[in-house]
């Protein structure tokens, strides 16, 4: 059987630097950190102070308020970015099969601020007045229903379904409805991820973990991946939704194409619970897989967006696997964190780098990995690979690859190139 090709047709996004595409896309290049002290609720309780907000985000301005009652807000960005993905491809939702078109998201998850909220509430009355629960409490929490959400909002009736794999989720997704268009499930498929973990219980939870960076004193420059003094990630949220289609199905509707999506790969490091394994195999392995499921070298590749959290575990073991994936090209080839700027996204975060990757290949430049002030003082980081400190570097991009790296050793990448016909 014949694999199809897939193309992307389609972007959008909420981020902490931009509530849609361009803007993310021109605050990235200028290198803008999207890291704030919490306006959300009081942080001052706990170790971390800051986080990568989504801004002046109104869903009222999208959605009607009616329904935005019975949305968490992770649901609420997911909708609002796939109806910016969904224009942006140009479809004719009157005339389009909408029998072919599916959605898969990634969400690490979910609704955690519905959950606070209601036992929040359950805490305080049960005792006086019996238990209360919002007849929304279980649709607006679990993690599947912002995928059922959209497919709801455009009447698509394809394949319609979540993956959660921690920090890797959206990438499973992309990687997913990928495979359902090759092989002739889908037309079309909306997919990405969605996260809002931004909570009392999501903060103090990965500051329980020591997972989080604690410089309250400067939070614009708390995000470092690959610089000596990093000292943990720090946390964001929004949504990234692509459009992946049929190459023959966008051809024949005139749609434009931003990029193709090449391959993707999966592993497991099969190692601990939360940490990386410290030689990268795991990560290694996924990047060997999608190349060669890509059909590509290691040489075709000019841009890896890499996982790149500013953990001082993480971020050496990213780069000695790639080192061993790429050899001598790892030092000719461009690595950026966007993290840097966004903070870590969790289920989102791969959606979100994988539209850089999009972006970069279309457009031929680099966004910059930001904050880089001191190399590592051990010998685990290679400064001679060119990690593209600080300023955007304009080149060629024929391929880009982009890695995310989950909790319970959950490993995930996809690669887009330029689209020739």
């Amino acid at each position: 059987m014949e694999l199809k090709r897939v193309v992307v047709t389609g972007l959008g996004a909420i981020t902490p630097v931009g509530n849609n595409i361009q803007s993310t896309w021109d605050n990235l290049l200028k290198g803008v950190s999207g890291a704030a002290p919490i306006k959300g609720f009081d942080a001052s309780m706990f170790k971390t102070h800051f986080a990568c907000e989504i801004k002046d985000f109104v869903a009222a301005d999208f959605i009607d308020r009616k329904e935005i009652r019975k949305m968490d807000l992770y649901e609420q960005y997911a909708l609002v970015a796939a109806m910016e993905a969904v224009k942006d491809s140009g479809m004719d939702l009157e005339t389009i099969d909408k029998d072919n078109i599916g959605v898969v998201l990634g969400v690490g998850i979910g609704g955690i601020h519905t959950f606070e909220e209601q036992i929040g509430e359950y805490a305080l009355t049960h005792e006086e007045k019996g238990p209360r629960f919002s007849p929304f409490f279980i649709p607006k929490m679990i993690a599947d229903i912002a995928s059922g959400r959209i497919s709801i909002q455009y009447g698509f009736h394809g394949p319609n379904y979540t993956t959660t794999s921690a920090c890797a989720s959206s990438t499973n997704a992309i990687a997913d409805a990928f495979n359902l268009i090759r092989l002739g499930k889908a037309n079309v498929m909306v997919t990405g991820g969605a996260e809002a973990a931004i909570s009392p219980g999501g903060l103090g939870g990965f500051n329980a973990m020591h997972a989080l960076s604690t410089r309250n004193d400067d939070p614009t420059r708390a995000s470092r991946p690959f610089s000596a003094s990093r000292d943990g990630f720090v946390m964001g949220e929004g949504a990234g939704i692509l459009i992946l289609e049929e190459l023959e199905h966008a051809k024949a509707r005139g749609a434009k194409i931003y990029c193709e999506l090449a391959g993707a790969g999966m592993s497991a490091d099969a190692h601990h619970l939360t940490a990386s394994h410290p030689e990268g195999l795991g990560a290694s392995l996924v990047m060997q897989r999608a190349l060669q499921d890509a059909e590509l070298q290691p040489e075709d590749i000019d841009y890896i967006n890499v996982h790149g959290t500013s953990t001082p575990v993480g971020d050496p073991s990213e780069v000695k696997a790639i080192s061993k994936v790429f050899g001598e090209h790892a030092y000719k080839l461009n690595i950026s964190s966007t993290k840097s700027m966004t903070g870590h996204l969790l289920g989102a975060a791969g959606a979100v780098e994988a539209i850089v990757c999009c972006l970069s290949v279309q457009n031929d430049i680099i966004p910059p990995t930001i904050n880089h002030d001191e190399d590592d003082r051990d010998e685990d980081i290679d400064y001679n690979m060119n990690f593209t400190f600080n300023k955007a570097q304009q080149r060629t991009v024929r391929a880009a690859l982009s890695n995310t790296f989950g909790f319970g050793g959950h490993n995930a990448c996809c690669i887009v190139k330029k689209y020739q016909d």
